[in-house]
């Protein structure tokens, strides 16, 4: 499930007269019980922007997290994306032609992780991302 960071502009650089650290935008989606992936677009000294990609598991030992940490740079962005894109396209098309991945989409989830029913007769389909080499994030397909 994914979440807007809906407060980003509230505190941003508090206490520090900055927000070079702060999140502008921010999505969480919560992959399991114990792992959660966080997407924030952050700026740099120079007006720029960058996306750090962070992966956040709950210890078994004791109540810590874990995290790892990606940082990706605009001029990295239609590689990136089209490397995942083709790699995600590869498992889905042949190697697990069968399997139905959309049984995995708990959009339907509420915030505090309560199911919610869902009705039997309700489909779900998924259109694949389209990027062709030298395309930029403008000319993409979804």
């Amino acid at each position: 499930m994914a979440y807007e960071n809906k407060n980003f502009s509230d505190n941003q650089g508090e206490g520090r007269g900055d927000n070079r650290n702060e999140s502008l935008y921010s999505k969480r989606i919560k992959a399991g019980k114990r792992r959660t992936y966080f997407f924030d677009v952050r700026s740099t000294r120079g007006n720029d922007y960058f996306i750090t990609i962070t992966e956040s598991k709950k210890r078994f030992d004791d109540n810590g997290y874990d995290r790892h940490k990606m940082f990706l740079y605009k001029e990295d962005f239609n590689k990136f994306l089209a490397a995942l894109s083709d790699t995600i396209n590869y498992v889905k098309t042949d190697l697990m032609p069968d399997f139905d991945f959309d049984a995995f989409n708990h959009d339907q989830e509420n915030e505090e992780g309560s199911d919610t029913t869902i009705n039997a007769s309700t489909t779900t389909t998924t259109t694949p991302l389209i990027v062709s080499e030298g395309s930029s994030v403008d000319d993409w397909k979804i």
